[in-house]
């Protein structure tokens, strides 16, 4: 017991979910302790809906009464003997530990341009040599090179490129920079202003049709 101005406080408890704060906390310790199972029941639908009225832009969420219910079982420590509305959470499952996923180790050659555009450059290198490969093997070379300009400016040329991607394919994906322009920065920089005005334009569009209504 802590004493201050020689009066005697009890010690307070860590709390389980200090989202809801500690009078909430107390309400269900306290609705634990009644031993008229038709007032423990009574109390607990009043503590659900002063949970509620917290968070009142969630009671349209789908699931949300589902969590009230879960929550008010872990804050009382799963000791709260009522006839819950829905199947709650289980102690067990509570504390159980989640399933270990398996951690993809897949080594990169090239972290920047990430593993995605390496699955891309294998389906090419499967694909017939038709204008659909050619149109994918640009596709994916204009994609390397936002990226290596997002990485590094200061090497990202067509050249790079197409030595990367000449590497990744293992040989198979051979470009020739004589006769290939790929994306550069003003073009990067054109098109974001070009969307830029394209999004302006639709709100002061949907501006325009809300105001005739």
């Amino acid at each position: 017991m802590k004493e201050k101005n020689n009066i005697k406080f009890a010690p307070r408890t860590d709390l389980i979910m200090p989202e809801y704060g500690r009078n909430i906390q107390n309400l269900v310790e306290y609705a634990v302790k009644i031993e008229d199972r038709e007032q423990r029941n009574l109390c607990a639908q009043a503590i659900i809906n002063l949970m509620g009225n917290m968070f009142p832009y969630l009671r349209d969420v789908e699931g949300f009464k589902f969590k009230l219910w879960d929550h008010l079982a872990i804050m009382s420590r799963f000791k709260l003997d009522i006839d819950y509305p829905f199947d709650v959470i289980k102690q067990e499952n509570f504390t159980q530990k989640p399933v270990k996923l398996p951690y993809n180790s897949r080594k990169m050659s090239y972290l920047h341009y990430g593993a995605t555009i390496e699955r891309f450059i294998a389906t090419a290198c499967n694909m017939p040599e038709d204008e659909q490969r050619s149109e994918l093997v640009i596709t994916i070379a204009n994609y390397m090179k936002k990226s290596l300009l997002a990485w590094n400016k200061e090497i990202a040329d067509d050249k790079k490129v197409i030595d990367d991607l000449h590497y990744l394919s293992k040989g198979k994906i051979a470009l020739q920079p004589d006769t290939l322009r790929l994306i550069s920065q003003e073009d990067m920089q054109a098109q974001q202003q070009q969307r830029s005005r394209q999004k302006a334009n639709n709100n002061n569009n949907k501006g325009k049709k809300n105001r005739k209504r």
